[in-house]
């Protein structure tokens, strides 16, 4: 059972207002350490430069989608076992084929409540104390 203060996140989604639900959420559950970038763009060099243990990044977003980030992640030794959750507005059924393809660990679709968020989480680092 992880701590959650003990798990360092990245927050990644170009709406403002999204990425401080989330990080609202996240500070809620025990999370410390809760970094966010309004872009892929600017959070992959982020998360290669200070690692991080969990991504949560949204799937539509310009410039480079949730796919394209989740496949660099995946693709790069030192980040790429790195817990990858999306959140995408549509439950499209290519959309979270493709993300299983490349590896993710688990998608939330949105809107979400809190408790969904957490039980996401928790599937993949157990229950967080």
């Amino acid at each position: 059972m992880p701590a959650a203060s003990a798990i360092k996140v990245m927050v990644v989604d170009d709406q403002t207002s999204m990425r401080a639900m989330i990080r609202r959420t996240l500070q809620d559950l025990g999370f410390r350490d809760v970094r966010d970038k309004p872009s892929a763009v600017e959070a992959l060099p982020s998360v290669k430069a200070d690692r991080v243990h969990l991504i949560i990044s949204d799937y539509n977003m310009p410039d480079m989608d949730g796919l394209a980030f989740l496949q660099a992640v995946r693709s790069d030794p030192v980040i790429g076992k790195t817990v990858f959750i999306m959140l995408t507005g549509s439950s499209e059924k290519s959309v979270v084929q493709k993300a299983a393809e490349l590896g993710v660990n688990n998608y939330v679709v949105k809107p979400f409540a809190p408790a969904a968020l957490k039980e996401k989480i928790e599937r993949v680092f157990g229950e967080l104390t």
